[in-house]
């Protein structure tokens, strides 16, 4: 094959270095590393808050979740804590989730390295129509999670799910399968268990999600514990997870309780050969 340039040798060897390259990449094919193909942005901490929007949460609940994490995302302590990290950026996204294929972004992954592009996340969380739907699956969200920080465009020091929600996985796959790919991928997965009274199926839900939905390096699992503490209890959470170094305080940190992981599942069996006895 004969090639021809037309310019100085200067431009006819950069055209053929480029060529050479196409080649290379050409011939290895898939065993060229996704990091050659693709510049990822590094950041601190690539972060999925995942919501709670299934049919247990009232219209009221899941409009303070929203509030309560708009609000944090607001605070000035948390930008602070953002500038703490090596990189001074972390990559966010925010997702709400109730069944099994029901996980919907709300604000896809933006990075936040300011005050003005944390309120700019803050105000689209608020702005943005719900959808809620049924079942609690919090393997769902944990498995969605894995994925979008896979695909996404980010290379974080850190891997964080954050989910939040008020009962126990009972959709999709059990739990403690979904936690475990995510930890094998390197991702930790910190819980905020919704402590409402009259909300949830079980009453002891920050054990549960002690025991069966938190795991990885540093994991942890912060109550909200009534509707007065939700807000709180989120600016908290997201300190502790986008700090340098979060150290959970003793009285969050998980402690094995015993629970059944798969009380969820149960209990959705037995409501359904209950009333529908028939399937």
């Amino acid at each position: 094959m004969q090639l021809l340039y037309i310019g100085s040798a200067n431009s006819k060897r950069d055209h053929m270095n480029r060529f050479l390259k196409f080649i290379l990449l050409a011939a290895l094919g898939s065993q060229v590393p996704a990091a050659m193909a693709v510049d990822l942005t590094e950041v601190d901490l690539e972060l999925v808050l995942a919501a709670d929007v299934s049919r247990s949460m009232n219209a009221a609940e899941r409009q303070i979740q929203r509030d309560g994490y708009s609000a944090a995302l607001s605070d000035p302590s948390f930008i602070r804590a953002v500038k703490t990290g090596m990189l001074g950026s972390i990559a966010v996204t925010y997702v709400e989730w109730a069944g099994e294929t029901r996980q919907s972004v709300v604000v896809d992954w933006r990075v936040i390295d300011s005050e003005k592009s944390a309120l700019a996340f803050a105000q689209q969380i608020r702005e943005k129509p719900y959808d809620p739907a049924r079942g609690t699956s919090i393997s769902g969200a944990i498995d969605f999670g894995r994925r979008t920080i896979k695909a996404n465009a980010f290379m974080g020091l850190r891997k964080v799910i954050d989910v939040s929600g008020d009962g126990p996985n009972n959709a999709g796959r059990p739990v403690l399968l979904a936690r475990a790919d995510a930890v094998s991928a390197g991702i930790t997965v910190n819980g905020l268990p919704i402590l409402v009274p009259g909300a949830g199926v079980i009453d002891n839900l920050d054990d549960y999600y002690g025991d069966c939905v938190i795991g990885g390096p540093g994991a942890f699992s912060l109550p909200a514990r009534g509707i007065a503490d939700f807000a709180q209890a989120i600016r908290r959470k997201l300190i502790l997870e986008v700090g340098a170094n979060p150290a959970p305080e003793p009285s969050i940190m998980p402690v094995s309780s015993g629970v059944d992981c798969m009380i969820g599942e149960k209990l959705r069996l037995r409501y359904f050969d209950r009333y529908y006895p028939e399937l």
